[in-house]
């Protein structure tokens, strides 16, 4: 082969490696502008995804924080708080609350299903009555059963917000001894998933003409709706929490710390939750006749000339 001929085979060898590796360059190029681009839409997705997660959870929605413990985990604590141990109960007594707190009335007897009735009204959203109920599910307990009650939280836009507590809304009472009557107003979130003060929290149960009056009649001072309001027989009547304690003692707690402070007559749990069913145990037990025994102890009615 002559000299020209293997130089133009050589030229042609380099031409094609040359136009080769081009090729492979263009190749890795575009592999790197396609695993960019994938990069930017994945990014760009999880953005989106977060700012959806941040408006569904914006304060004043249902979303903004859990509402507590369900299925197994909601029955145990259910089974907790419904059964503190009456030795408990009996050894913090008042605790340090004001008695003053709930105040005797005169009013024409409050009956319902044939028995007294204790009446309350309050409302999902309402940090006062997030505190309220954990002492009124242990009052009404020794004298009754209760069933469907689950665990929400206060409104996140309130003060003392997401106050961990269970709702009546949904639940049942069942005793020999007395009625119990709830009305749950409001839920703990706004219409239309908003947190501006100008919107209302949805509606859930509406007082009767009754309740309302009775409500009414015992805080004309105020705007028509002191919450919570606990009417026991017409005997006494309670507006918000037993001072000092409120929603402010439960604050940064779980449902299931507060469950197990409960048996601590220590705690400052105890003797705010614990004192504060006490005082409404000796109002029903006046309601009742002392009865059961075993609800209207010694340690309860030496509280009851305090009310």
């Amino acid at each position: 082969m002559g000299t020209a001929s293997k130089g133009k085979q050589d030229g042609t060898r380099r031409q094609k490696i040359a136009a080769q590796r081009a090729a492979a360059r263009r190749a890795q190029v575009r592999k790197r502008l396609f695993l960019a681009a994938g990069s930017i839409v994945a990014v760009a997705a999880v953005v989106i995804a977060l700012a959806v997660v941040k408006a569904g959870s914006a304060p004043g929605t249902a979303a903004a924080a859990s509402e507590g413990p369900t299925g197994a985990a909601l029955h145990s604590l259910v089974a907790d708080v419904t059964s503190v141990p009456a030795s408990v109960l009996d050894t913090v007594g008042g605790g340090d609350l004001a008695a003053d707190g709930m105040t005797k009335v005169n009013g024409t007897p409050l009956t319902s299903g044939g028995k007294p009735e204790l009446l309350y009204i309050g409302a999902d959203f309402c940090p006062y009555c997030a505190a309220e109920r954990w002492a009124m599910i242990i009052a009404l307990s020794r004298f009754g059963t209760f069933s469907g009650l689950s665990t929400i939280h206060s409104s996140t836009t309130d003060v003392d917000p997401d106050t961990p507590t269970f709702t009546f809304y949904g639940s049942s009472y069942t005793s020999k001894y007395l009625s119990f009557v709830s009305v749950e107003e409001t839920t703990n979130y706004r219409q239309g998933n908003s947190a501006s003060p100008s919107v209302q929290y949805v509606s859930l149960q509406t007082p009767t003409a009754a309740e309302q009056s009775l409500l009414n009649t015992y805080d004309p001072g105020s705007d028509g709706s002191p919450i919570p309001f606990i009417d026991i027989g017409n005997k006494y009547v309670e507006i918000s929490n037993l001072a000092p304690y409120g929603p402010q003692d439960l604050a940064g707690l779980t449902w299931s710390q507060i469950a197990a402070a409960l048996r601590d007559p220590s705690s400052s749990v105890a003797r705010g939750i614990d004192a504060s069913a006490n005082y409404l145990t000796a109002g029903i037990c006046e309601m009742t006749g002392n009865q059961p025994a075993s609800a209207c102890t010694s340690a309860v009615r030496a509280l009851e000339p305090k009310l």
